[in-house]
């Protein structure tokens, strides 16, 4: 295995990694069982104690 081909296959699973946790977060941030837990937080600033 040549250099330019060992870089090439570790540039290639890095991004198909990081695609696929970008992919993950955008789920988790967007699954519907998780909004009354995000507007729970994005509420919180506007509490007085």
């Amino acid at each position: 295995m040549t250099y330019e081909n060992a870089s090439a296959f570790a540039q290639t699973s890095g991004l198909l990694y990081f695609v696929g946790i970008f992919l993950a977060v955008i789920l988790y941030a967007f699954w519907p069982r998780n909004r009354a837990r995000f507007d729970a937080a994005a509420h919180l600033p506007l509490i007085e104690d």
